[in-house]
């Protein structure tokens, strides 16, 4: 049996009482006692999340940029512009050479030729095994930070919390930084990597420190009336907020275009020729086959990973990802259906239909249902 890997905090975790799952080859909580009070306490309040098992890489060199253009499907330019603030996040994914999605990431622009990028930590050897290959003849070196733990701090009560901390721990001056941080953007101080990012569809920061302090940052945090929360909790929380999760709503055989990412491409300038454009042109031209929607049951039960979905007697799509809304009292879903249907259909559930509403894939944004 493979043994599992573990964060800086996991001794804080399991002291809670956490219940612990294998994420990833990652000892990881689930919940501490309840998912569905966690859900609510970011949605109201502010909680956070031990992140530490996703993979943080510094990129640097003069080529640094031509290497994320050519890498990424959005456009570096959009950030590292001579308009663009220094600390500006950018959301892309990576694609094959036929589209297909590798994995999608967030990636900081500090300044000059230096960018830091995150990426899922379920899929840290293909992604820095093909990041690596990519990268051949590009003036640039990536770094991976594996001894940087992350926190992420969420919920409407979030910022003023980690505002205060800031200024206590880190001196006034940080602390105004921090509380002038506009919405994806990222700041550093001395070790500490603070982002106003997140994936839960709430205002708040993701910390990143030394993985030596991450313990004590934990602790304060507590002590501040910051809720510890778990993966469960965070998963129904980036499903109400319409958030995309690698393996499900996303792959290696699935386009952006075809899972409500768009915007997250950038074909302009056609000049930029990054990896996989080719056949993203191709679909922008004639248009997509499938495309991802938002779903709500019309009716009792719960939508899960897999079901199909009916028009008219004829399977049209699957669900991606399905589940239980706290925040609706409903169950949500996202799902991949072909690109002409637009009327309500029918998921299949133990064998029988059940009506539900086809939707753009969004239900609730800052706590309010959409």
């Amino acid at each position: 049996m493979t043994k599992l890997l573990k964060t800086p905090i996991n001794a804080a975790h399991l002291q809670a009482g956490a219940k612990m799952v294998d994420f990833g080859g990652w000892e990881m909580p689930l919940h501490y006692g309840s998912q569905v009070e966690e859900h609510h306490t970011i949605r109201n309040h502010a909680g956070m999340f031990d992140v530490s098992h996703m993979v943080v890489s510094d990129l640097i060199g003069t080529g640094a940029a031509d290497y994320l253009s050519k890498l990424l499907a959005n456009d570096i330019a959009r950030i590292n512009n001579s308009n663009a603030l220094i600390g500006k996040a950018l959301y892309s994914c990576m694609l094959n050479e036929e589209g297909g999605v590798i994995d999608d990431l967030i990636v900081y622009w500090m300044g000059g030729d230096r960018y830091r990028i995150v990426t899922n930590a379920a899929t840290r050897e293909n992604d820095l095994s093909w990041m690596n290959s990519v990268l051949e003849g590009f003036d640039a070196t990536l770094t991976e930070q594996s001894k940087v733990a992350m926190v992420a701090v969420q919920g409407p009560e979030a910022r003023e919390l980690v505002i205060a901390w800031g200024a206590d721990k880190l001196g006034a001056e940080v602390g105004k930084d921090i509380k002038s941080l506009e919405r994806f953007f990222a700041t550093e101080y001395d070790g500490w990597f603070i982002g106003r990012t997140g994936y839960t569809g709430e205002d708040g920061f993701e910390v990143m420190m030394v993985e030596d302090k991450a313990t004590l940052f934990w602790e304060e945090m507590l002590i501040a009336g910051v809720k510890p929360c778990g993966l469960g909790a965070r998963d129904t929380l980036r499903l109400e907020a319409g958030m995309m999760l690698y393996g499900s709503d996303l792959d290696a055989v699935t386009t952006p275009l075809e899972s409500a990412l768009s915007w997250s491409v950038g074909l302009d300038p056609a000049e930029r020729r990054f990896i996989g454009r080719e056949l993203l042109d191709e679909q922008k031209e004639r248009g997509v086959n499938r495309k991802l929607v938002g779903v709500l049951l019309d009716g009792r039960g719960v939508m899960r990973d897999h079901q199909k979905l009916f028009f008219g007697g004829e399977q049209v799509g699957e669900i991606t990802s399905g589940g239980f809304s706290p925040t609706l009292n409903r169950t949500i879903a996202l799902a991949r259906i072909r690109a002409d249907v637009t009327e309500n259909c029918e998921v299949e559930m133990r064998g029988k239909m059940v009506p539900v509403i086809i939707q753009r894939p969004l239900f609730v944004r800052n706590g309010q249902p959409i």
